[in-house]
């Protein structure tokens, strides 16, 4: 006789745990290992919380450019930009602002190669800290102006913040230089941005709105 085999029940299927971080911190890249912590979804850029912080989008018309995080009678400007595949953007743009500001000096920090010094802003000098991170098709320029360019307590707590943040590119094509588009946090993403320009620490700033 032949007897009915029995069916053999289907193994359940194992989640996959997160891969981890190849590295110690970020700039993260969204399609790298990196902390699953909650962060603030600005669509190209996810930011770490710190309840210490006072967020604002700086937009250029209805364009949001770039992020400024504001700390201890300090500033830091963060904004992310589609870079060719091959090559980053830290040494072209460094060349840049040094032709802006030739005071600055180089220094090294703890993304690399950093500038420092002073700027002026609207007839004020102020202290300054660029810093300059290539990730993989992505350029993100922070700056830190203020108190905590010079005051290295306000500016750990900057460094950290920088450290956790997540960059998110995208498949589309985008032109050098062009600002990876943000939006509110719960907005609807929009459409391709158009190239538009970016954060001038040298002339008044972009329109500077809350994140809510």
């Amino acid at each position: 006789m032949f007897r009915r085999r029995r069916r053999e029940q289907p193994e359940p299927v194992a989640e996959q745990e997160p891969a981890a971080p190849t590295r110690e911190s970020g700039p993260w890249d969204a399609d790298e290992p990196h902390p699953e912590t909650d962060r603030i979804d600005l669509g190209g850029l996810r930011l770490p919380h710190n309840p210490d912080f006072d967020l604002r989008l700086a937009s250029v018309g209805d364009q949001h450019v770039g992020v400024v995080a504001l700390y201890e009678e300090s500033s830091l400007q963060l904004q992310a930009l589609a870079a060719p595949r091959s090559t980053g953007l830290w040494d072209e743009v460094k060349t840049k602002i040094l032709a802006q500001a030739p005071t600055l000096k180089e220094q090294e920090g703890p993304f690399g190669v950093e500038l420092a010094g002073e700027i002026n802003t609207d007839g004020t000098n102020r202290p300054a800290r660029y810093l300059g991170i290539d990730g993989p098709r992505w350029f993100l320029l922070a700056v830190i102006t203020g108190r905590g360019a010079l005051d290295e307590s306000v500016a750990t707590a900057y460094l950290d913040f920088i450290k956790d943040v997540v960059v998110v590119r995208g498949d589309e094509p985008m032109a050098r230089e062009e600002s990876i588009p943000l939006r509110r946090p719960n907005e609807q993403p929009a459409g391709p941005a158009s190239e538009g320009p970016g954060l001038n620490p040298f002339k008044r700033g972009p329109e500077i709105s809350e994140i809510r």
